[in-house]
């Protein structure tokens, strides 16, 4: 376990290695470091509210397999976080999430059933939003508000009538795109 504020404001370490086996990390444990690239171990499979708000460096966060939700505020206010690959088991995505982050991109796992209001608020670099779910997750007010301008949601192909109909996507039905997802 590392816990809650473990590394808070720590401004002196740019990376870390978290070892396999940590299986739980808690509250604000990186928030305002000077982190830039963060790996969340497969070992891995709680993180805590802010675990790295207000992280300035941080450009790049791939979350292990065995974190399942990503808890309310977690990146939020991580201006230069431009990359995220998230775990295949992600199912929810808490409150303000990744508000005001540099995402450009992202992809939404099959196994995602739920955003949270204003998850990906305020990025205004994110032009492509890949939403794998066949089953529209369930959305809430403001969930891709005020990104990139021309900004495309990609779904499956055979459930664009079902996002478009779904509440909270509904709000985004001119950027809502066909695809087809390959494994």
């Amino acid at each position: 376990i590392i816990g809650d504020s473990a590394f808070h404001s720590c401004y002196g370490i740019s990376s870390l290695d978290i070892p396999n086996g940590v299986t739980e990390i808690g509250r604000m444990a990186f928030c305002f470091s000077g982190l830039s690239h963060l790996e969340f171990p497969d070992s891995v499979t709680n993180i805590g509210e802010n675990i790295c708000e207000g992280c300035q460096q941080l450009k790049s966060v791939t979350l292990g397999n065995g974190i399942t939700a990503i808890p309310n505020y977690a990146f939020f206010k991580c201006d230069n976080l431009s990359q995220v690959t998230l775990g295949d088991n992600v199912s929810t995505i808490g409150e303000l999430a990744f508000k005001y982050c540099g995402l450009q991109r992202i992809t939404l796992p099959e196994s995602l059933t739920a955003i949270s209001e204003r998850a990906f608020r305020m990025c205004t670099c994110l032009k492509e939003v890949y939403c794998k779910p066949i089953t529209p997750p369930m959305g809430n007010w403001g969930m891709f508000e005020h990104n990139a301008d021309g900004r495309k949601i990609y779904v499956p192909r055979a459930s664009v009538s079902k996002y478009v109909m779904a509440n909270d996507w509904s709000d985004y039905v001119e950027a809502i795109e066909p695809y087809d997802f390959v494994e």
